[in-house]
């Protein structure tokens, strides 16, 4: 397998797509598609869009904006996974993903207005379970959780037609996991 080096302009190429790629997956979908999920415990998709929307509200940005900050404490506040199913209780999809890709703009614009240098890719800020993080994890993994949840929300409506796909499902890795 190969990786390829960190880059802050391409991780923002990849960020900024993510709102479009999803709003394509499910706007538009009637409401048994973009509620159903894997079984208990599991996310719909409409709930990781929830959960995409709390992470730009508290997560990325206001991490990164500590890390870079001359704050003496750089604790990261602990982030509410579950937090979606509160915030988006009473909400439609559409204004979900509307919200996202509001919030992801304004993000990536605040990012792109900081001039990241190399140097402050190494700064550090102390995540609550995994101790001293840098600039440069904490955005790597915006872009791979971000894809993490694209697979996620193809993966759960896969699975609608698992059944229905009989020996085929052999095949289809989604359908198999």
């Amino acid at each position: 397998m190969t990786t390829m080096e960190f880059s802050i302009d391409d991780a923002a190429l990849l960020l900024q797509r993510t709102p479009a790629v999803i709003d394509a997956q499910l706007r538009g979908l009637p409401d048994d598609w973009v509620h159903s999920n894997e079984g208990p415990d599991t996310w719909s998709p409409f709930e990781v869009v929830g959960h995409l929307i709390h992470g730009e509200e508290t997560d990325w940005i206001p991490r990164a904006r500590l890390i870079l900050s001359d704050a003496p404490d750089k604790r990261f506040t602990p982030f509410d996974r579950f937090a979606q199913q509160r915030n988006s209780a009473g909400k439609t999809l559409p204004l979900l993903l509307d919200t996202f890709a509001r919030l992801r703009t304004e993000n990536l614009d605040t990012l792109r207005s900081w001039n990241i240098s190399e140097a402050d890719l190494e700064k550090t800020g102390i995540h609550p379970e995994f101790g001293s993080v840098t600039l440069r994890q904490l955005l790597a993994t915006w872009v791979a959780h971000d894809m993490t949840h694209i697979v996620q929300i193809a993966r759960v409506m896969g699975k609608q037609y698992k059944t229905d796909a009989g020996p085929w499902v052999q095949y289809i890795g989604i359908l198999q996991r």
